[in-house]
């Protein structure tokens, strides 16, 4: 096809074609990152993403990574268009992170994005970012909850050039050589960056030499409008009106008190508001989310109640407003700290899910553990040489209409995974000690909350300091329709230890010293329940027992059924019970 063919309509198997192909060039760079990083926290955690967007900056795809990222890029690509404009060349690689000017969304968060010329024309930009161990800053992994401003919170890094016109930008790389903490592992992932960049843009240029530069922009312009018109149609059969829900994160880390997110979904026939309007002033403590991030958490939640194969592009977001007032919690202004902003992101998706559920009972889920926990050590060797431990723990959802809260599945703003507690073992002073779920932690429900984690990690040698970044232990994760709360997060320093004065319990976000021999015994929150718990089938509440995930006692009191000690059900004294309690509803 030449580009005399971009005067004609589009192919509809053409179409498939160029979109599924998109799809599999992000994926095929996620897998490069994947396969090819250094550090824990991007090849084992899965802290990244890639994307592709269209030569004017719109999201045309995006990999099998964090949801959360979704909506970013965009911003981040205009930063490079606005300051660089005609002057882009082809072998140009960018990076930035700063959330004030650069489109970034924390620090830690690195963007690399190559633009995409074919036959000299600029086509495309190849996208990417990840979750890099540490990029300086007050504490080790530069995730501090406790910072007060962005200047304590690492390196900042404008839209700058890592590659002009092919050649390294060796400044670049010396600076941030020398203001992290391990650089062989910032690096290392920083070049696993670059090489899915290339990879993409290669691929890229090959699927515009099969089809033509112009015939592509056509099918790119085509899968952009497609996404529109299916979101505004599952928009559209969704009930009008205005839908409000609050939620909240225990404190920010620095001042007490609740830090409250409220949104204000409002829909008209096939156009869906999203007003944030409600949620707390700008806070001291660094989860404040930055303007990118906070819409790219309204776009997340809106698509989880759309239907999955809508292609995942910048189309959808088209019918959906976002409202965030400037100087708050969900839009900071400079030097709003916002090293830990994950957990406002993942409240803003959970406010706007709560919202939603009132449009749409049977669409939503019940609250879940609240996000991923990030637990992070930073300390010496004996050998004077430094180690940055991060770790998200995740997967505690909530139930649904459809069934239980699966267990170990992450909040659907990421898709991280678990470190394996060998990996941690093998290259960190540190021993896992108790890695599972906790018993009668999931919300009661027709269908049940998934169980807590429980992580409970040693320090052998040295002294380190720890920051956690938790929630949901002040307001625990909220069931649905008659489901009942999950139980609430714990952190607790030296919990098995003999000496009455040694077990303390940590806040849910904050720092601490710690020394050798020292442990952190983590447990998430509970996911909500769903549904009357008397409702529930009380074979599966069998099986539950069977499987240890519930108690004989806890379930008579919260669900009516009667288990005897030998594990058989005793469905007379069951009915009886259930009929009891309905009677002093």
């Amino acid at each position: 096809m030449t580009d005399a063919a971009a005067d004609r309509p589009t192919d509809p198997i053409t179409f498939e074609v160029v979109k599924n192909a998109l799809g599999s060039i992000v994926d095929e760079m996620a897998l490069i990152i994947m396969r090819t990083a250094h550090s824990g926290v991007v090849k084992d955690a899965l802290d990244y993403s890639t994307a592709f967007c269209d030569r004017h900056g719109q999201l045309i795809a995006q990999g099998l990574t964090i949801s959360l990222h979704l909506g970013s890029f965009p911003d981040a690509v205009e930063a490079i268009r606005r300051k660089y404009g005609s002057s882009l060349v082809d072998g140009d690689v960018f990076i930035a992170n700063d959330p004030y000017g650069s489109g970034g969304i924390h620090l830690p968060d690195i963007y690399v994005i190559q633009p995409v010329f074919v036959a000299g024309e600029l086509e495309a930009f190849s996208c990417t970012v990840a979750h890099h161990t540490d990029v300086g800053g007050y504490i080790p992994g530069s995730n501090s909850t406790t910072t007060t401003e962005i200047y304590q919170e690492g390196l900042r890094i404008p839209t700058l050039h890592l590659f002009r016109a092919g050649q390294p930008v060796e400044a670049v790389f010396e600076i941030l050589r020398s203001n992290v903490r391990v650089p062989e592992k910032v690096l290392g992932d920083l070049r696993a960056q670059i090489a899915a960049a290339a990879t993409g843009v290669q691929t890229y240029r090959d699927l515009a030499k099969r089809y033509g530069p112009a015939a592509l922009r056509l099918y790119t312009d085509a899968l952009l409008d497609y996404s529109e018109r299916l979101a505004r149609a599952e928009i559209a059969a969704m009930p009008d009106g205005m839908y409000t829900f609050t939620d909240y994160i225990d404190h920010d880390s620095v001042d007490p008190g609740a830090v409250v997110f409220c949104a204000t979904v409002t829909i008209i026939g096939d156009q869906m508001v999203v007003d944030l309007a409600g949620s707390s002033p700008q806070v001291r403590g660094g989860i404040n989310t930055p303007l990118p991030f906070t819409r790219s958490a309204v776009y997340a939640a809106v698509r989880l109640v759309m239907d999955p194969a809508i292609p995942t592009s910048a189309g959808y977001f088209r019918a959906i407003e976002v409202r965030a007032p400037e100087g708050t919690v969900v839009n900071p202004r400079l030097p709003g700290a916002c090293a830990a902003r994950g957990i406002s992101g993942f409240r803003v998706m959970d406010a706007v899910q709560g919202a939603l559920a009132q449009a749409i009972p049977q669409g939503v889920p019940a609250d879940g553990e609240g996000g991923n926990s990030v637990v992070s050590l930073g300390g010496y060797d004996p050998h004077g040489r430094p180690f940055v431990y991060v770790d998200l723990v995740s997967g505690a959802r909530g139930a649904g209409p459809w069934g239980d809260g699966p267990e170990g599945v992450p909040h659907p703003g990421s898709n991280n995974a678990n470190t394996p507690a060998e990996l941690i073992e093998s290259e960190y002073p540190l021993r896992v000690e108790q890695y599972g779920l906790v018993q009668d932690s999931g919300g009661a429900g027709r269908f049940r909350g998934a169980l807590a984690q429980v992580r409970e990690i040693r320090l052998l040698e040295g002294d380190a300091v720890l920051q956690i970044r938790s929630d949901k232990r002040e307001h625990p994760p909220f069931g649905l329709h008659g489901g009942q709360p999950g139980t609430p997060s714990s952190n607790i320093l030296n919990a098995n230890s003999t000496d009455p004065d040694r077990p303390r319990e940590l806040p849910t976000m904050g720092m601490a010293e710690i020394m050798a021999g020292d442990s952190l015994r983590h447990v998430m929150a509970g996911g909500g329940g769903w549904g009357d718990p008397l409702e529930r089938d009380p074979e599966a509440v069998l099986a539950d027992v069977r499987d240890e995930k519930l108690t004989v006692g806890y379930v008579r009191e919260r669900y009516g059924v009667v288990i005897h000690d030998g594990l058989t059900l005793d469905e007379d004294a069951t009915g009886r019970e259930r009929a009891r309690r309905h009677g002093t509803r």
